[in-house]
Protein backbone atom coordinates (compact mmCIF):
# COMPACT_ATOMS: atom_id res chain seq x y z
CA UNK A 1 0.00 0.00 0.00
CA UNK A 2 1.37 3.41 -1.20
CA UNK A 3 2.21 5.91 2.27
CA UNK A 4 0.62 9.14 1.08
CA UNK A 5 2.84 12.32 2.04
CA UNK A 6 1.93 16.00 3.00
CA UNK A 7 3.29 19.63 2.54
CA UNK A 8 2.93 22.14 5.38
CA UNK A 9 2.23 25.20 2.97
CA UNK A 10 3.20 28.37 4.09
CA UNK A 11 0.46 30.96 3.66
CA UNK A 12 2.60 34.13 4.88
CA UNK A 13 0.16 34.76 8.42
CA UNK A 14 2.02 33.06 11.17
CA UNK A 15 2.97 35.37 13.53
CA UNK A 16 6.50 35.96 15.28
CA UNK A 17 7.51 35.47 18.48
CA UNK A 18 8.77 38.79 20.25
CA UNK A 19 12.64 38.54 21.08
CA UNK A 20 13.45 38.84 25.07
CA UNK A 21 16.64 40.00 24.55
CA UNK A 22 17.01 43.34 25.39
CA UNK A 23 17.90 45.67 22.63
CA UNK A 24 22.17 46.92 22.85
CA UNK A 25 22.70 50.28 24.66
CA UNK A 26 23.67 51.78 21.55
CA UNK A 27 20.54 51.15 19.76
CA UNK A 28 18.94 54.35 20.13
CA UNK A 29 16.04 53.04 21.90
CA UNK A 30 14.91 55.53 24.51
CA UNK A 31 12.00 54.33 27.00
CA UNK A 32 9.60 56.78 28.44
CA UNK A 33 9.95 57.88 31.89
CA UNK A 34 7.23 58.97 34.31
CA UNK A 35 7.55 62.28 35.35
CA UNK A 36 7.84 63.32 38.81
CA UNK A 37 4.77 64.89 40.61
CA UNK A 38 7.20 68.25 41.75
CA UNK A 39 7.45 68.86 38.25
CA UNK A 40 3.77 69.19 37.95
CA UNK A 41 3.42 72.22 40.29
CA UNK A 42 2.11 75.34 39.50
CA UNK A 43 4.71 78.75 39.82
CA UNK A 44 4.34 80.21 43.00
CA UNK A 45 2.53 83.52 42.24
CA UNK A 46 4.67 86.65 42.95
CA UNK A 47 3.87 89.44 45.09
CA UNK A 48 4.32 93.08 43.33
CA UNK A 49 6.48 94.90 45.22
CA UNK A 50 5.62 97.64 47.01
CA UNK A 51 1.92 96.24 47.47
CA UNK A 52 2.39 94.84 51.06
CA UNK A 53 4.16 94.94 53.96
CA UNK A 54 5.18 92.32 57.07
CA UNK A 55 5.20 93.88 60.25
CA UNK A 56 7.97 93.15 62.39
CA UNK A 57 6.37 92.95 65.70
CA UNK A 58 3.16 90.51 65.03
CA UNK A 59 3.84 88.78 61.37
CA UNK A 60 0.66 90.65 60.22
CA UNK A 61 0.80 91.25 56.10
CA UNK A 62 -0.02 94.87 55.72
CA UNK A 63 -1.77 96.71 52.72
CA UNK A 64 0.83 99.94 52.47
CA UNK A 65 -1.77 101.91 51.15
CA UNK A 66 -3.47 101.42 54.43
CA UNK A 67 -0.30 101.64 56.39
CA UNK A 68 0.07 105.00 54.93
CA UNK A 69 -3.39 106.08 55.61
CA UNK A 70 -2.22 105.01 59.43
CA UNK A 71 1.05 106.86 59.51
CA UNK A 72 3.08 103.98 59.34
CA UNK A 73 1.56 102.18 62.61
CA UNK A 74 0.26 98.43 62.84
CA UNK A 75 -3.10 98.35 63.18
CA UNK A 76 -2.96 95.12 64.85
CA UNK A 77 -0.20 95.65 67.56
CA UNK A 78 0.54 99.39 67.34
CA UNK A 79 4.26 98.68 66.09
CA UNK A 80 5.75 102.44 65.02
CA UNK A 81 7.30 102.50 61.15
CA UNK A 82 9.80 104.59 60.30
CA UNK A 83 8.07 107.49 58.94
CA UNK A 84 9.99 110.57 56.86
CA UNK A 85 10.39 113.97 57.83
CA UNK A 86 8.07 115.35 54.85
CA UNK A 87 5.20 112.80 56.04
CA UNK A 88 6.21 113.46 59.76
CA UNK A 89 5.68 117.34 58.98
CA UNK A 90 2.34 116.87 56.83
CA UNK A 91 0.58 114.63 60.43
CA UNK A 92 1.27 117.63 62.76
CA UNK A 93 1.36 120.82 60.87
CA UNK A 94 -2.02 123.01 59.62
CA UNK A 95 -2.61 122.53 55.82
CA UNK A 96 -0.13 125.09 53.93
CA UNK A 97 1.67 126.62 57.01
CA UNK A 98 5.19 124.93 57.08
CA UNK A 99 7.44 127.71 55.29
CA UNK A 100 10.59 125.98 55.34
CA UNK A 101 13.85 127.49 56.53
CA UNK A 102 17.79 127.15 55.21
CA UNK A 103 16.47 124.39 52.87
CA UNK A 104 19.70 124.80 50.27
CA UNK A 105 22.47 124.22 53.00
CA UNK A 106 24.45 121.38 52.12
CA UNK A 107 27.35 119.79 53.75
CA UNK A 108 30.90 119.93 52.41
CA UNK A 109 33.85 117.35 52.99
CA UNK A 110 36.60 119.54 55.05
CA UNK A 111 38.42 116.86 55.89
CA UNK A 112 38.92 115.24 52.24
CA UNK A 113 37.18 112.03 53.89
CA UNK A 114 37.77 109.27 51.11
CA UNK A 115 33.92 108.93 49.05
CA UNK A 116 32.11 111.26 51.84
CA UNK A 117 31.10 113.72 48.40
CA UNK A 118 30.28 110.35 46.50
CA UNK A 119 27.78 109.70 49.49
CA UNK A 120 26.30 113.05 50.24
CA UNK A 121 25.59 113.37 46.47
CA UNK A 122 23.93 109.53 46.53
CA UNK A 123 21.98 110.43 49.45
CA UNK A 124 20.66 113.68 48.25
CA UNK A 125 19.65 112.17 44.86
CA UNK A 126 17.58 108.97 46.79
CA UNK A 127 15.82 111.12 49.47
CA UNK A 128 15.38 114.47 48.23
CA UNK A 129 16.64 116.55 51.03
CA UNK A 130 20.03 118.47 51.06
CA UNK A 131 20.87 117.06 54.48
CA UNK A 132 19.57 114.72 57.24
CA UNK A 133 16.99 117.66 58.95
CA UNK A 134 14.26 119.89 57.69
CA UNK A 135 13.52 123.16 59.58
CA UNK A 136 10.80 125.79 59.69
CA UNK A 137 8.28 127.88 61.25
CA UNK A 138 4.30 126.10 61.20
CA UNK A 139 1.73 126.11 63.38
CA UNK A 140 0.02 123.10 65.15
CA UNK A 141 -3.40 123.97 66.01
CA UNK A 142 -3.29 127.69 66.94
CA UNK A 143 0.43 127.57 68.36
CA UNK A 144 2.67 129.22 65.99
CA UNK A 145 6.24 126.90 66.44
CA UNK A 146 9.73 126.73 65.19
CA UNK A 147 9.50 123.14 64.00
CA UNK A 148 13.01 120.92 63.22
CA UNK A 149 12.63 117.26 62.12
CA UNK A 150 14.96 114.68 61.04
CA UNK A 151 15.06 112.11 59.24
CA UNK A 152 16.95 108.67 59.55
CA UNK A 153 17.22 107.78 55.83
CA UNK A 154 19.81 110.75 54.78
CA UNK A 155 23.12 108.87 56.28
CA UNK A 156 21.46 107.17 59.37
CA UNK A 157 20.08 110.68 60.71
CA UNK A 158 24.19 111.33 61.29
CA UNK A 159 24.60 115.27 62.86
CA UNK A 160 27.13 116.84 60.95
CA UNK A 161 28.10 120.63 60.42
CA UNK A 162 24.64 121.46 58.34
CA UNK A 163 22.33 119.68 60.75
CA UNK A 164 23.97 121.54 63.62
CA UNK A 165 23.41 124.70 61.82
CA UNK A 166 20.35 124.49 60.67
CA UNK A 167 19.05 123.39 64.22
CA UNK A 168 20.93 126.10 65.92
CA UNK A 169 19.65 128.56 62.91
CA UNK A 170 16.19 127.45 63.99
CA UNK A 171 16.52 128.05 67.93
CA UNK A 172 17.71 131.20 67.04
CA UNK A 173 14.87 132.07 65.18
CA UNK A 174 12.10 131.01 67.46
CA UNK A 175 13.76 133.04 70.67
CA UNK A 176 13.95 136.18 68.35
CA UNK A 177 10.13 135.38 67.45
CA UNK A 178 9.32 134.54 70.63
CA UNK A 179 7.91 131.31 69.43
CA UNK A 180 8.30 127.54 71.53
CA UNK A 181 10.52 125.10 69.53
CA UNK A 182 9.84 121.62 68.93
CA UNK A 183 12.53 118.89 67.58
CA UNK A 184 11.84 115.58 66.59
CA UNK A 185 15.03 113.82 66.76
CA UNK A 186 16.21 110.15 65.27
CA UNK A 187 19.73 109.80 64.38
CA UNK A 188 22.68 107.23 64.91
CA UNK A 189 24.95 110.06 66.63
CA UNK A 190 27.30 112.62 65.10
CA UNK A 191 28.40 112.06 61.80
CA UNK A 192 31.94 110.45 61.40
CA UNK A 193 32.93 111.93 58.38
CA UNK A 194 33.22 115.33 59.63
CA UNK A 195 35.35 114.52 62.37
CA UNK A 196 35.49 117.29 65.39
CA UNK A 197 33.29 119.71 63.09
CA UNK A 198 30.35 117.08 63.90
CA UNK A 199 31.34 117.05 67.50
CA UNK A 200 31.09 120.96 67.79
CA UNK A 201 27.39 120.61 66.88
CA UNK A 202 26.26 119.54 70.14
CA UNK A 203 27.60 122.57 72.01
CA UNK A 204 26.65 125.13 69.92
CA UNK A 205 23.07 123.58 69.54
CA UNK A 206 23.02 123.03 73.36
CA UNK A 207 23.78 126.84 73.87
CA UNK A 208 21.40 128.55 71.39
CA UNK A 209 18.77 126.03 73.53
CA UNK A 210 20.31 127.89 76.81
CA UNK A 211 19.50 131.30 75.23
CA UNK A 212 16.07 130.33 74.34
CA UNK A 213 15.59 128.63 78.11
CA UNK A 214 16.82 132.37 79.53
CA UNK A 215 13.97 134.05 77.57
CA UNK A 216 11.37 131.90 79.38
CA UNK A 217 10.70 129.99 75.50
CA UNK A 218 9.31 126.05 75.70
CA UNK A 219 11.35 123.49 73.95
CA UNK A 220 9.69 120.46 73.50
CA UNK A 221 11.96 117.66 72.24
CA UNK A 222 10.45 114.76 70.80
CA UNK A 223 12.46 111.22 70.86
CA UNK A 224 11.65 108.70 68.03
CA UNK A 225 13.39 105.05 67.05
CA UNK A 226 16.04 105.44 66.79
CA UNK A 227 17.97 108.39 68.61
CA UNK A 228 21.51 107.55 69.97
CA UNK A 229 24.89 109.33 70.59
CA UNK A 230 25.87 112.36 70.25
CA UNK A 231 22.11 113.60 69.33
CA UNK A 232 20.99 112.23 72.52
CA UNK A 233 24.25 113.34 74.46
CA UNK A 234 22.83 117.16 73.08
CA UNK A 235 19.89 118.85 72.35
CA UNK A 236 17.74 116.20 72.30
CA UNK A 237 17.80 115.22 75.91
CA UNK A 238 17.44 118.68 77.34
CA UNK A 239 13.83 119.87 76.47
CA UNK A 240 11.59 120.85 79.09
CA UNK A 241 9.72 118.27 77.95
CA UNK A 242 10.86 114.88 76.72
CA UNK A 243 8.14 112.92 74.52
CA UNK A 244 8.95 109.74 73.20
CA UNK A 245 6.70 107.41 70.78
CA UNK A 246 6.18 103.69 71.75
CA UNK A 247 9.01 101.02 71.58
CA UNK A 248 12.14 103.69 70.34
CA UNK A 249 15.28 103.00 71.17
CA UNK A 250 17.24 105.85 72.42
CA UNK A 251 19.99 105.84 74.38
CA UNK A 252 24.18 107.01 73.89
CA UNK A 253 25.67 103.80 73.33
CA UNK A 254 23.97 100.97 72.02
CA UNK A 255 22.98 97.60 74.20
CA UNK A 256 25.54 95.42 72.96
CA UNK A 257 28.27 97.84 73.04
CA UNK A 258 27.43 98.48 76.93
CA UNK A 259 26.70 94.86 77.40
CA UNK A 260 30.35 93.93 75.94
CA UNK A 261 31.92 96.79 78.01
CA UNK A 262 29.96 95.78 81.09
CA UNK A 263 30.23 92.27 80.64
CA UNK A 264 26.85 91.98 82.48
CA UNK A 265 23.38 91.01 81.68
CA UNK A 266 20.90 94.01 80.58
CA UNK A 267 17.41 94.33 82.23
CA UNK A 268 14.63 93.10 80.01
CA UNK A 269 13.80 96.32 77.92
CA UNK A 270 16.56 98.53 78.47
CA UNK A 271 17.12 101.97 76.30
CA UNK A 272 13.33 101.36 75.54
CA UNK A 273 10.80 104.12 76.11
CA UNK A 274 8.90 102.30 78.09
CA UNK A 275 12.10 101.96 80.55
CA UNK A 276 13.18 105.24 80.08
CA UNK A 277 9.77 106.44 80.84
CA UNK A 278 9.75 103.97 84.42
CA UNK A 279 13.46 105.17 85.39
CA UNK A 280 12.26 109.37 84.88
CA UNK A 281 14.62 110.01 81.58
CA UNK A 282 11.56 110.79 79.88
CA UNK A 283 7.96 112.17 80.09
CA UNK A 284 5.27 110.72 78.40
CA UNK A 285 5.17 107.95 75.81
CA UNK A 286 2.58 109.12 72.95
CA UNK A 287 1.67 107.31 69.69
CA UNK A 288 2.06 109.19 66.42
CA UNK A 289 -1.56 109.09 65.89
CA UNK A 290 -2.22 111.30 69.46
CA UNK A 291 1.24 113.10 69.23
CA UNK A 292 -0.83 116.62 67.43
CA UNK A 293 -3.61 116.39 70.04
CA UNK A 294 -1.06 115.73 72.71
CA UNK A 295 0.93 118.84 71.43
CA UNK A 296 -1.54 121.56 70.92
CA UNK A 297 -2.61 120.66 74.70
CA UNK A 298 0.97 121.08 75.83
CA UNK A 299 1.64 123.63 74.03
CA UNK A 300 -1.39 125.66 75.61
CA UNK A 301 -0.18 124.76 78.73
CA UNK A 302 3.40 126.81 77.98
CA UNK A 303 1.78 129.36 76.24
CA UNK A 304 -0.62 130.23 79.54
CA UNK A 305 2.38 129.86 81.86
CA UNK A 306 3.96 132.75 79.38
CA UNK A 307 1.37 134.99 79.84
CA UNK A 308 1.22 134.87 83.10
CA UNK A 309 4.75 135.15 83.60
CA UNK A 310 4.79 138.46 81.46
CA UNK A 311 1.92 139.77 83.38
CA UNK A 312 2.63 142.61 85.98
CA UNK A 313 2.28 142.00 89.11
Amino acid sequence: MATSSFTKKSLGLESVEPAVTPPPANAGTSFLKKPKLSSAKSKKKEIPEGLWVKCPKCSTMLYDKELDENLKVCQHCQHHFPIGARERIHSLVETCSFEETDAELSSVDLLNFPSYPEKISSYQKSTGFKDAVITGIGKIGPHKIALGVMDFSFLGGSMGAVVGEKLTRLIEAGTSKGLPVVIISTSGGARMYEGMFSLMQMAKTCAALGYHAKNKLAYISILTHPTYAGVMASFASVGDLILAEPGAMIGFAGPRVIKDTTQSELPPGFQTAEFLLEHGLIDSIVPRKEMKERLVYYLDFFSHAQKQMAAPG
